[in-house]
This record gives C-alpha cells, sequence and structure tokens, in this order.
C-alpha cells in the first residue's frame, strides 16, 4: 500500500497510558533540507576534518543539511504571525485526498518515545491540551515506550489494531524504529514528530529547525562573545544519539574555523552533579574558563554554579529555555544565549492529522520556527510563576489549564 493510499475507518476503543517520570537529558530530531547563507555556511568547508581539540567530526555529519539548516534561521515562516506551531519554513505541500474521512468523530493515536524528562513532560502535556480542544477528537490513544525501542516496536504494531484513524509517532531511536514505522504507512496515515525515522512513508515530519541550527547559534555566539585564543569548555550529553551528534558537528565546524581554544569535549549524561564535577574540574585544572558550550541546557545552571563556588566569573555561556536558567541570567546578569526546540512542536501533529483526515494539503517536511533567546528578549520569555523546568517555547499561555496544568501558581 503506499503511503496516499485511502484506508478504511476502524473504531475501536482504548485508553490513553502517561508514565511522567523525571529525566535529565533532553531529546531533539535530527536535521532538514534547504540552502546555504552566511558566514558560517562557509565554514562548513572541509568540516570532516579532526579539529586541534575538538576531535573528528561526527559520523551523523551531512554538509548539505547543515548549510540548509543555517539557511532556514533567515527565513520567514509561513502562516499564523501568532501561531508558531502552525507556521512553516519554506514547505512543500503534499495532497493528503486519499487520507480523507467523512466528518465525524476522530481517533488518534499516539506513539510516544518516552515523557522521561521536563521537555518530553511539558510538550505531553501540550499536547493533550491541544487534544483537548478539538470536539472532533472523541478518542485519544497514546501509549509511552518509556525510552525503550523494543517497548515502542510493540506499542506501534499494537496500535494499529486499536482502530486508529491516524498514529502519531515520536520514536525513540531513528534508524530502529524505522521498520516498525515503515509497517504502520501500510495500514494507517502516519504523522512522525520530534525525531525522524529513516524513511518518507509518513504523510509530514514535523519538527523545528534542528541540531545543527541549535549547535551552530550557541558556537557563533562564543565566537562572538569570548576573545581570540579564549578557553572553551564544551559539555554533551551522550555519544551516538543522532540529535545532539548535529548540534555537536555544527559547534565543531565554527569552532574548528575560529580562533577559539577548545580545551575539552565532556559528556555529562546529563546530570547536574556530574556537571557541576566536570567543570570544577575545568577550572582548577586550566584556572579561567572563557566560555561554555552545551548541546542541552537542562544542567547550565548547575555549570554556572561550579564558577560561583569556585569564586570566578560565569563566563559566556550557551542554555536552553528552561525556567531556572533563564532565571539565573536575568538575576546575575550573565553573558549568556538560550537555543531552543520548542516544545510548541508537540501540538503540531496533533492539527496535521486533522488536516490529512479532512483531506487538506499540508507540508511534506513540516519545518517549524526555532527562535533562539537573547538578552535583548530575555524579559519576554521569563515566567516567574512557572517551575524551574518549565521550557518557554511551550505555546501553551493561551490554552485551557494554564498555568495550573504545566506545574505553575
Amino acid at each position: 500500500m503506499s503511503r496516499r493510499q485511502s484506508l478504511s475507518p476502524l473504531v475501536v476503543t482504548a485508553a490513553v497510558s502517561v508514565l511522567l517520570a523525571a529525566g535529565c537529558t533532553s531529546d531533539r530530531p535530527p536535521g532538514a533540507t534547504g540552502a546555504t547563507t552566511s558566514a558560517s555556511a562557509s565554514a562548513g568547508s572541509g568540516a570532516a576534518t579532526e579539529g586541534a581539540n575538538t576531535g573528528e567530526q561526527s559520523k551523523f555529519f551531512v554538509q548539505a543539511d547543515f548549510d540548509a539548516q543555517l539557511a532556514m534561521r533567515g527565513k520567514e515562516a509561513q502562516g499564523p504571525a501568532d501561531r508558531p506551531w502552525e507556521q512553516a519554513i519554506d514547505p512543500k505541500m503534499v495532497s493528503t485526498a486519499d487520507y480523507k474521512k467523512k466528518a465525524g468523530d476522530r481517533h488518534l493515536c499516539f506513539s510516544n518515545a518516552a515523557v522521561n524528562n521536563p521537555w518530553r513532560q511539558v510538550g505531553w502535556k501540550s499536547m493533550q491540551a491541544e487534544v483537548a480542544l478539538h470536539k472532533e477528537i472523541t478518542k485519544f490513544t497514546a501509549l509511552d515506550a518509556e525510552g525503550k525501542d523494543d517497548k515502542q516496536i510493540s506499542d506501534i504494531a499494537e496500535l494499529q489494531g486499536q482502530g486508529c484513524d491516524a498514529l502519531i509517532v515520536s520514536p525513540n531511536t531513528t534508524a530502529t524504529l524505522t521498520p516498525a514505522v515503515q509497517a504502520a504507512c501500510e495500514k494507517v496515515p502516519v504523522i512522525v514528530f520530534d525525531r525522524g525515522v529513516q524513511t518518507d512513508c509518513p504523510v509530514t515530519f514535523i519538527n523545528p529547525i534542528g541540531g545543527y541550527a541549535f549547535g551552530a547559534d550557541g558556537a557563533e555566539f562564543l565566537v562572538e562573545k569570548v576573545p581570540a585564543g579564549g578557553k572553551v569548555l564544551a559539555l554533551r550529553i551522550l555519544p551516538g544519539v543522532d540529535v545532539l551528534e548535529t548540534r555537536w558537528s555544527a559547534a565543531k565546524v565554527i569552532f574548528d574555523q575560529s580562533k577559539l581554544d577548545v580545551v575539552g569535549v565532556e559528556f555529562t549524561d546529563g546530570d547536574a552533579a556530574k556537571t557541576k564535577s566536570i567543570v570544577s574540574d575545568y577550572i582548577q585544572r586550566h584556572g579561567k574558563i572563557d566560555g561554555v558550550w552545551m548541546d542541552a541546557g537542562a544542567t547550565a545552571v548547575a555549570a554556572v554554579e561550579a564558577f560561583e563556588d569556585a569564586g570566578q566569573p560565569v563566563p559566556a555561556i550557551v542554555g536552553e529555555d528552561q525556567q531556572d536558567f533563564l532565571q539565573k541570567w536575568k538575576q546575575e546578569g550573565l553573558t549568556a544565549i538560550a537555543p531552543t526546540y520548542p516544545t510548541y512542536q508537540w501540538r503540531t501533529p496533533i492539527i496535521a492529522a486533522l488536516k490529512i483526515l479532512n483531506g487538506e494539503e499540508v507540508p511534506e517536511t513540516w519545518k517549524l520556527p526555532q527562535p533562539k533567546i537573547t538578552a535583548e528578549n530575555l524579559d519576554k520569555y521569563l515566567q516567574p510563576n512557572m517551575p524551574p523546568l518549565h521550557y518557554a517555547m511551550c505555546g501553551c499561555e493561551t490554552m485551557p489549564g494554564f498555568p495550573a496544568n504545566w506545574g505553575g501558581k
């Protein structure tokens, strides 16, 4: 069955399964397509080389995707100005006429990689709130894979027998989940978001610009703020995860073309205590660190505290849009930037599924805007009434139940 083949409606009831386990690491999907632009794109030439201290370039690095994502940062998205989760950058629209259903009840299903970290928890709450906005969604079945590939493969197979009108998938890993997604595409229209898969059978793939853009935003900031010869410490979460590898590979390109001295590239496992220990060790070893780059910002405050404990000024630092970092930034007047991978993307798959079932065109690759927080717009994203690890780019402020359903006051 092709990806555009019509489907027979099924009706089966099922329950929503939600496991909100606390976690540390952030999950983000892989790259994009597009054109090249600006100074950073030229830095990509020969980017697969080994830097003085940055090691070999990641096997996940793709020059064309790097160039494309950096180009997208300067492009205007199409769609409602006040609803970035409905916007798209350079969309190539595809017909969904073969999936059109008669008006009536909709049963949407969701195979979730996990809700094992704050980023995913914020997104999951936003997705549920989006579902509640649409009365035509009378059933919403969600299964949590708990970060396990084998469980998600089983979940996807199970959902195919649950009468889903459309299936949304946020893959736990890219390659391993690809066969399961391909099999599902034969039976139901599939929407993939967050991380990608290695097949084009889903009707649409939704995510913000991507990891290269995230990594480049932080690295470019440090090149601008740290004097030539300054010592930069790069903090990563885990090796071999494509969505994090693209962040680091973009930063590596930029650092290797700069005059900065990357004194270390260390893995933190997304653990605050380990992050603080690593930073403290580098302060003792080098006497002074002039910049800190991070591939995800959930432990950025721990890195800041390491400098405070050492009695040293906090250097230029890359964080993310979680509230504890934004508040620390404001209170201490930090030199900082927060690249983002907006959690508002969790709203888009619900909207896309309904469009597909209504026979409306959707972007084949749905690239959402990916703003960055700077000193100039920091105040816009500060939300003192929200929990420390609430992500500012949730797009949830006007949704029913906000702020309480997201843990706010």
